[in-house]
């Protein structure tokens, strides 16, 4: 067509859609989830596909990803908001803070962003945990930027290379991966990467840009908490981490146990996502829930309200879904992964840049990591030996880097920290394009090892 090979015709189909799908949400402010599906549509029509198996290719992609991840995201939101009632994220992060001390401050909010953000979305952990900033500034008299960055660094971490968050499951999905073997990579890259973008840098930056909270702010959020009666640190520990360590179990039991072993069989199902996330809920309604005293009346409310956040985002976790079924159903993905095969990039960089560019353009890690594990998939079956783990975790460090002036996330971070555009771009868009790079290294070098 025009003179052009089919490859070349649909390569060049792919990213005239692309940019068409960056330019309606970047430059018309077009929903995502509208946005996503008109490029679903053109690149259908454009690539050749038969009409009546446009719509069947976007139906079966919205659905082959809502059937799972519709279901987690449902469970891990009810999950932290019994969390974020209950009181038990204040108690870890006291916990941390008392243990490590005024001097090491900016190391214990690292940490407890870490722990709490493992089952909240970075949004939710940054609402819950952004009191605990002020306060901690307020009784230490240490930098708000000095705590503050260290605790950004560690939601955003694990919001981009752990499970059970949408990002990493949705390209676990994709992939084909392992998604216990997905936690315990991401945790091993994840925290030390934390550590480098959050203490480290923060410590550094913060010499040169303090932060100067506004009084509204201090006055509304650094209140001292009503309630006294928080969830001991064990018991919200314990609560938290449970899908992980069910999860890991499953993992640990697929090594060890022959295919078919009714121990195996017992933990496949009980270390599913689905089934971990529930065990916890359910387990969260008395720990968070009756033993903090708040009734099962009061427990309905809370969950009913919980899901209303979310619903844009699994209708945009959807359509991300259909788009990529189009990219792989027009044979646009089989075009990208012999072109990755001859040009001999290396996936994971390839898995990282993909991601990475999509991110600058919409502002959107989860377009980022939706559209670029649909493009990347091609080359898992066309090169031998791919850890499709360290693929999810290379779309996930590439969905994080150069937040700007197109993510929400900067703007919120500018707001409550009450900085200048250029401060904001100086912390926080510098600490999560540290985050993306440290990790791209980690992962690499775990590459040489699994």
């Amino acid at each position: 067509m025009f003179g052009m090979s089919q490859e070349s015709y649909l390569l060049l189909d792919a990213v005239v859609t692309i940019i068409g799908l960056i330019f309606l949400i970047t430059k018309f402010k077009v929903h995502p989830f509208i946005a996503l599906i008109i490029a679903a549509g053109f690149l259908g029509l454009t690539s050749g596909m038969p009409v009546d198996k446009i719509i069947k290719a976007f139906q079966d992609g919205f659905g082959g990803v809502l059937g799972f991840v519709g279901i987690i995201l449902a469970l891990g939101t009810m999950l932290g908001k019994m969390m974020a009632e209950s009181g038990g994220a204040d108690q870890i992060a006291q916990t941390l803070i008392r243990a490590f001390g005024k001097e090491k401050v900016q190391w214990a909010m690292m940490f407890a962003a870490f722990l709490v953000g493992i089952p909240l979305f970075f949004e939710i952990g940054f609402v819950l945990l952004i009191p605990l900033v002020f306060i901690v500034a307020r009784r230490t008299g240490v930098s708000l930027i000095k705590i503050g960055i260290p605790l950004l660094a560690g939601l955003s971490a694990v919001h981009g290379l752990v499970p059970p968050h949408p990002g990493p499951l949705l390209a676990i999905g994709v992939f084909g991966a392992d998604i216990g073997k997905t936690i315990l990579y991401g945790l091993i890259v994840a925290l030390p990467t934390a550590i480098i973008a959050g203490p480290i840098f923060g410590t550094f930056i913060a010499k040169y840009i303090p932060g100067n909270p506004s009084q509204e702010l201090v006055d509304q959020l650094a209140r001292e908490p009503e309630s006294k009666n928080l969830p001991s640190f064990s018991i919200t520990l314990i609560t938290v981490l449970l899908p992980v360590f069910l999860m890991l179990l499953k993992t640990f039991a697929d090594v060890a146990l022959p295919d078919g072993h009714a121990i195996r069989n017992w933990m496949d199902m009980i270390g599913h996502p689905i089934t971990a996330l529930l065990l916890a809920l359910l387990l969260s309604l008395y720990t968070f829930g009756h033993r903090q005293g708040i009734h099962s009346k009061q427990i309905l409310k809370l969950l009913d309200a919980s899901l209303a956040p979310t619903a844009a985002i699994i209708l945009i976790i959807g359509a991300g879904g259909g788009f990529k079924q189009m990219l792989v159903t027009s044979g646009v993905g089989d075009v990208i992964g012999h072109m990755a095969v001859n040009a001999q990039i290396n996936p994971i960089l390839l898995a990282w840049l993909v991601a990475a560019v999509i991110r600058v353009a919409t502002g959107s890690a989860t377009v980022a990591t939706i559209t670029g594990a649909g493009i990347v998939v091609p080359v898992v079956g066309m090169i031998p030996g791919v850890n499709r783990e360290l693929l999810v975790l290379a779309t996930g460090a590439g969905s994080l880097v150069l937040s700007h002036v197109n993510d929400a996330g900067f703007w919120l971070v500018k707001q409550y920290f009450n900085m200048t555009v250029a401060e904001t771009f100086k912390t926080w868009t510098a600490m999560e394009t540290i985050l993306s790079v440290v990790a791209l290294i980690f992962i690499m070098l775990l590459s040489l090892v699994v």
